[in-house]
């Protein structure tokens, strides 16, 4: 079974890396939505590959989380406290986020923020700015995540950035790539078109399930995918969220069915960005999943951004350790 972190700054230390590996990590990932592989090569180069050959890992894996069609949020030049009740302006003169956000938004629709911590309300709209009203308050950030609850939003399957970090996949040794917001078989084709024209077949490409169409056309994606990745966060926002438990364990038990492996993501262990201890909840739901088949688990804020790296690694890999005992 592969267990798999997300690198940023509390784990871009060569003895974190070392010990997050003595705790069984498998493999990292890069988001793409928040840097670039040229970026990234010091901390591959010098911290990642020497502790992946110190932990004598060298099938580690390396996956690349690219930015594709996922919408965001743009760069802030400081963080943007949103009170519940209040309003926020988002495009010229407020809030920089996408074009086609501004020009697709109605009034009375709604648009979530960062895996759906925020919650937006729009008020008024026009093609270059929206007024919202805060339905769910909090800090917003550069670079999260941002949907329009209800619509479909034809994007790119490949951003020129995307294609740009691709070209350096090789040089990196890059092994897995997840591609983001997958819809249908098109998509798949598409990188997998742009991966062999790079002399890239060998790498891999996991499928991220995110909202309805990916759900609508699963079949035909697991047929074109190596993996499936169910991307809770997301997902969680394009449908109501008591429905997401069941739509993971379809998901899951269709990818038995089809033989093909799949990882779950997203809030495996959250609390763990501020404790050094897991709920109950939490080493259940992990437990549970790999009861329901799946080959991989990955970590993302708990790494990427909580104070407790390895702690947060060592409870994810006993954790599954104990459910694969019970299996066998």
């Amino acid at each position: 079974m592969e267990f798999y972190a997300t690198l940023g700054d509390p784990c871009a230390k060569r003895d974190i890396l070392d010990k997050m590996f003595q705790a069984g990590m498998t493999g990292v990932r890069l988001n793409m939505s928040h840097t670039s592989l040229s970026k990234c090569a010091p901390l591959l180069d010098e911290l990642y590959w020497p502790a992946a050959r110190q932990a004598r890992q060298e099938g580690a894996h390396l996956i690349v989380d690219l930015q594709g069609p996922e919408l965001r949020v743009g760069e802030l030049s400081q963080p943007v406290s949103l009170r519940e009740g209040g309003e926020v302006l988002l495009g010229e003169g407020g809030v920089p986020i996408p074009q086609i956000i501004l020009r697709t938004a109605r009034r009375g629709q709604q648009i979530s923020i960062d895996d759906g911590a925020l919650l937006l309300e729009v008020r008024r709209s026009s093609s270059t700015v929206l007024l919202c009203r805060v339905a769910r308050g909090g800090t917003l950030r550069s670079k999260k995540s941002l949907s329009l609850l209800g619509t479909e939003i034809d994007t790119p399957t490949l951003t020129p950035s995307d294609l740009d970090n691709l070209a350096l996949a090789g040089r990196y040794g890059v092994t897995h790539i997840l591609q983001p917001f997958v819809r249908n078989r098109q998509d798949i084709q598409i990188l997998r078109q742009t991966l062999d024209s790079l002399g890239l077949e060998q790498v891999q490409i996991m499928a991220k399930i995110e909202e309805q169409q990916g759900l609508d056309h699963l079949d035909e994606i697991m047929e074109a995918a190596d993996q499936i990745c169910i991307a809770r966060g997301d997902l969680g926002n394009s449908i109501p969220l008591w429905k997401l438990p069941a739509i993971q364990k379809n998901i899951a038990q269709r990818c038995r069915t089809a033989g093909k492996p799949f990882c779950l993501v997203t809030q495996l262990l959250w609390s763990m960005e501020q404790r050094p201890v897991p709920t109950r909840a939490e080493v259940c739901d992990i437990y549970n999943s790999v009861l329901d088949g799946a080959s991989a688990l990955m970590l993302t804020g708990e790494t990427a951004a909580g104070k407790w790296p390895v702690h947060a690694m060592g409870y994810l890999v006993r954790t599954a350790q104990e459910a694969i005992g019970a299996i066998s």
